[in-house]
């Protein structure tokens, strides 16, 4: 590889890590195999709600205008003399919901064949759809707020890098968990940039119960990946903070995650978060998140 391709493949690569890790869409894929089409339920389960409720109208009106078609195929089938598709479609709509409230009613061995057909279609069409719901609903999440910024501060003599977070809910997580891993480029001695991940290490990894505020520390000392580095130097190795947390939900009893991104940008020097947890004069703990992303000066 010639010296002007490795830096042209070094400046690609840079433009590709400043924006794809921002980006929160889902990246293109090529090449897949022809199973992705069989993955149904994946795309059900991350479909948005407004997508979901629009492809199962579109679907319904799809299916009975098949089968209004169908009945229009044989005149007379559902009634004496001919019967608009408007009329078709609103007796196939009938047959697949049970409603009897038409004066329309099959007349021939075809049209019976037909709502034997459409009747078994509906039954298992209600129950996919009742599935699908249930199983978009019971999908355990977490309700989890990630402060906005990272500090970067001396903590018990030692310089420190601080974010926090909080359990919206107010229950408890069980057995909670947290990592941070830093994400940068890097280059092999062959001239191959590569995004490597190193994870950092924290003061407090776990937590038995995470129920209100939640301070994650790495100390930046010798030890550290960070150690000696800039903020500049980490925005030119397009350095990116990735924090995921897990645990428990008690209400819930499954497991849930969170995760979130910080960039260099992110990173406030010699700055502090504000308290957010308050008491009442009867002892009460109040959790302000109004003030959560809030810092002060040291």
């Amino acid at each position: 590889m010639s010296q002007q391709e490795s830096r042209q493949n070094r400046e690609d690569y840079r433009r590709y890590v400043a924006f794809a890790p921002r980006d929160r869409r889902r990246p293109i894929i090529r090449g897949q195999d022809n199973g992705r089409w069989t993955d149904i339920y994946h795309v059900i389960l991350t479909t948005p709600w407004w997508g979901f409720f629009l492809t199962v109208a579109g679907a319904f009106v799809a299916v009975n205008g098949a089968f209004a078609l169908l009945y229009l195929a044989q005149p007379g089938s559902i009634a004496d003399g001919r019967v608009s598709f408007w009329q078709a479609f609103l007796f196939s709509v009938q047959t697949m919901g049970s409603l009897n409230y038409n004066d329309m009613a099959p007349r021939t061995v075809y049209a019976d064949v037909l709502v034997i057909f459409e009747a078994f279609f509906g039954i298992l069409n209600l129950a996919i759809v009742t599935g699908v719901m249930y199983a978009r609903f019971s999908r355990p999440f977490a309700r989890v707020v990630f402060s906005h910024c990272l500090v970067m501060v001396d903590f018990d003599g030692v310089p420190t890098l601080m974010f926090r977070a909080a359990n919206q809910r107010g229950n408890q997580i069980l057995d909670a968990s947290i990592s941070v891993s830093l994400a940068r480029q890097a280059m092999t001695r062959e001239g191959i940039v590569m995004r490597r991940f190193e994870e950092l290490e924290l003061v407090r990894a776990r937590s038995p119960l995470f129920a209100l505020s939640w301070t994650v520390m790495h100390r930046l000392d010798e030890r550290s990946p960070l150690y000696g580095f800039t903020i500049e130097q980490l925005k030119e190795g397009q350095t990116e903070f990735i924090v995921l947390l897990s645990g428990t939900d008690e209400s819930l009893a499954e497991m849930v995650f969170a995760r979130h991104t910080y960039s260099p940008d992110d990173i406030l020097i010699n700055r502090r978060f504000v308290d957010v947890i308050t008491f009442t004069p009867g002892g009460r703990r109040i959790v302000d998140l109004s003030k959560f992303h809030d810092t002060v000066p040291m």
